[in-house]
């Protein structure tokens, strides 16, 4: 791997960006990266793995890598197999090497993609996620403007319906099944465009995992089902290309395209009706509760409840960690089979979703005035009810 900066004392943080064909983005990419503010100096790198360019991007990175203010460590790859898993995984691998090899057995790797715009503040926002308390930080991703303008006027208004009920739905998941270390506000958003983990978290799940789509949710799916502590901050945002061409398959620019040309195309699958997405989150409480509580191996009504076979509710008792456990009782269980809605459904769960969750709010605002008067704790309208037996 060849180096594009002088010696420079071993950064403990490092971005890794896999790259192919990005000749029209790679320069501004690269730039904002460099324009990383709030931080130790020295303390930032920047990996970048190239693979099958074809376009002059190599020789763009050749030419910008020695002039930026980090430290630049480049390689170009050419290989037939070749996907957005394998190369991500290459990029955040040759990060961490670069941090055991500094010694920095506590460090950062950051992963975001070559056709991506990082604000100034996007590595320090994450880092202060992480000094909080994370093992890992997902980010946000927002259509770059210029870009998004020129698309169908109905896909940005989609979106805009698709992002306000998912935040209807997490508020809701948080109030029902909290996670101290992710608290709201928080999001759902999964996305190799803006993630970022410690190398201990990245060592224990095995690193990123080198499939051909979906390896960003993969990797944070790993990441909590081991127990690790993955914080979905709404204060870490980056831009993204509105391309409708884009370099892997079943990425953004497929989804973008996909939606352009079936506009009731169905959303995604945890933007499901109202009743099943509390549903849901009652029963991840519960389960949370039964198994903390030791009583998911000594009890089976909860499996008959949600269509789970005796075999297969032993093994899911007997899994060690509740996150796991749970992942594994949705999977398995009919009832909990996700249907998502069709775009023409959103405004309508909107308004069922705003409802309730003006309930909610009212009932934690009746429960905290009651308790500070010493009369007990309401109850908040979505709990879980009673244990199984």
């Amino acid at each position: 791997m060849q180096v594009g900066a002088a010696a420079t004392p071993v950064p403990d943080t490092v971005i890794a960006i896999p790259v192919r064909n990005e000749a029209e983005r790679i320069t501004a990419c690269l730039r904002a990266v460099d324009a990383q503010a709030g931080l130790r100096p020295g303390s930032l790198g920047l990996v970048l793995f190239l693979n099958n360019c074809t376009d002059g991007t190599v020789a763009l990175v050749e030419d910008l890598a020695p002039r930026m203010s980090i430290p630049v460590r480049f390689a170009h790859v050419t290989f037939a197999g070749a996907h957005a898993g394998w190369a991500r995984r290459a990029a955040m691998d040759a990060a961490a090497d670069w941090l055991d090899a500094g010694g920095h057995a506590m460090g950062t790797i950051l992963s975001t993609d070559a056709d991506t715009l990082v604000p100034p503040d996007w590595v320090a926002r994450n880092l202060a996620a992480m000094e909080a308390g994370a093992d890992a930080v997902a980010g946000r991703v927002e259509l770059n403007p210029a870009e998004a303008a020129l698309l169908p006027p109905s896909l940005p208004a989609r979106g805009r319906l698709e992002d306000a009920y998912s935040a209807l739905l997490t508020e809701a998941e948080a109030r029902i099944d909290p996670d101290p270390h992710d608290p709201w506000p928080c999001h759902r958003t999964t996305i190799g465009a803006s993630l970022s983990v410690r190398l201990p978290a990245y060592r224990t799940v095995g690193g990123m995992p080198a499939i051909p789509l979906g390896e960003d949710g993969a990797f944070v799916a790993s990441l909590l089902t081991h127990g690790c502590r993955v914080r979905h901050a709404t204060d870490v945002v980056v831009i993204i290309s509105a391309r409708l061409t884009g370099r892997a398959p079943g990425g953004v620019a497929d989804t973008i395209r996909a939606r352009c040309e079936v506009p009731d195309s169905l959303c995604d699958a945890r933007l499901e009706s109202v009743p099943r997405a509390l549903i849901r989150y009652a029963w991840r409480h519960r389960l949370r509760r039964l198994h903390a509580d030791g009583r998911l191996v000594r009890t089976r009504g909860w499996a008959r409840l949600l269509g789970i076979g005796p075999d297969e509710a032993r093994r899911i008792a007997a899994l060690p960690l509740a996150r796991l456990a749970i992942a594994e009782a949705e999977r398995a269980s009919p009832r909990l089979a996700y249907r998502p809605l069709g775009p023409r459904q959103l405004p309508r769960h909107i308004r069922i979703a705003s409802l309730v969750l003006a309930g909610m709010r009212a009932a934690s605002r009746t429960g905290r005035a009651m308790r500070a008067g010493g009369s007990g704790v309401a109850p908040v309208p979505g709990v879980a009810p009673a244990d199984a037996r």
